[in-house]
């Protein structure tokens, strides 16, 4: 069998590639002209350069390929419409490919994210398959503008949409800051009141996308991946602190202060001419009460269930971040 995984230039779809080599696929990635090939190259994948921009720019890493897991997508862009691009537009060529180069395919399965939802209204009402989409970001928008289109396809060949929550593990760019500052011995903590989220290590992430790609029972399906239970920030700032074992003044950041930094950096990244990964709208999301999201659907489908917990994963992904001088 093989595989194509795109975004394996990333820190999740370079797992999802390991990951599928591991269980004996043939394993294609697409990379970008100014892609770092770093978790990709010498690995026995075949690499295909494209930039996304047409179904036929995609027709020789589509045709003959069994499955395609599409990880890439644009985090940070100067504006919608750049999110628009990476997330919705490139989606929907990749599709056009497919239709075009390889109708036959097995499975189509589109790595979403609990963002196209929005945050949740209580800690006993997490979001899950049937609520209403409600995103409060321009990110979360595309992403779910590229829900819309894989859903477009659903009759043409097998499609699934898989919706990850916070993700966190080695490779990861995004939460590397939290695990400095700890070392640091700043242990921050956002808002007056503690917040929740749900959280997966990344192995268990792509244990549970290559359990969406494989089963019968996802095709046309929706799922949310999540923790067994949602995390306070408490916990997981007690986590950070027991996995660096540093001594640590706990710092409380009104969030105003964050909403404050978010602005700041969008503007500092607008006069500079670079695009901020964290900006206003990452702000946004850091203040939210509940991101929490419910994972029952694909416990009961897939037989998807979280195993490693935070009080493993982060002493583990600290030391590979000190290992690789990331701290």
């Amino acid at each position: 069998m093989e595989v194509l995984v795109t975004g394996a230039t990333g820190f999740i779809g370079s797992f999802v590639a390991e990951y599928f080599q591991s269980q004996g696929f043939k394993v294609r990635c697409t990379v970008r002209k100014t892609s770092n090939l770093r978790w990709v190259k010498d690995r026995g994948y075949q690499l295909f350069l494209s930039e996304f921009e047409s179904p036929e720019s995609l027709q020789n890493a589509i045709e003959g390929v069994d499955y395609v897991v599409h990880v890439a997508g644009t985090i940070a862009a100067k504006d919608y419409n750049g999110y628009l691009k990476g997330n919705r537009d490139s989606t929907f060529y990749l599709l056009k490919a497919i239709e075009k180069y390889n109708p036959n395919i097995k499975k189509f399965v589109y790595c979403s994210s609990q963002t196209v939802v929005g945050p949740a209204k209580s800690l006993e009402e997490p979001v899950d398959e049937t609520t209403e989409c409600k995103p409060i970001t321009s990110y979360g928008q595309s992403k779910l503008e590229g829900e819309k289109e894989v859903l477009n396809f659903k009759d043409l060949f097998p499609i699934t949409i898989v919706r990850l929550p916070a993700i966190y593990g080695p490779r990861d760019t995004a939460l590397v800051d939290m695990f400095r500052l700890v070392h640091k011995g700043i242990a921050p903590y956002i808002g007056s009141n503690d917040k929740y989220l749900s959280l997966l290590h990344c192995n268990d992430a792509v244990e549970g996308l290559f359990l969406a790609t494989l089963s019968e029972k996802s095709t046309g399906e929706i799922f949310f991946l999540s923790s067994e239970k949602p995390y306070s920030w408490a916990y997981l700032i007690e986590c950070l602190v027991r996995a660096t074992g540093k001594k640590t003044i706990k710092i409380r950041i009104p969030n105003s202060l964050v909403l404050a930094a978010g602005y700041v950096s969008e503007l500092v990244g607008a006069f500079l001419g670079k695009t901020p990964v964290f900006n206003l709208e990452k702000a946004r999301d850091f203040v939210q009460k509940y991101w929490v999201c419910s994972g029952k659907k694909a416990e009961r489908l897939l037989g998807f269930q979280q195993k490693v917990k935070p009080e493993e994963g982060f002493p583990s992904t600290y030391k590979w971040y000190l290992e690789n001088n990331w701290i």
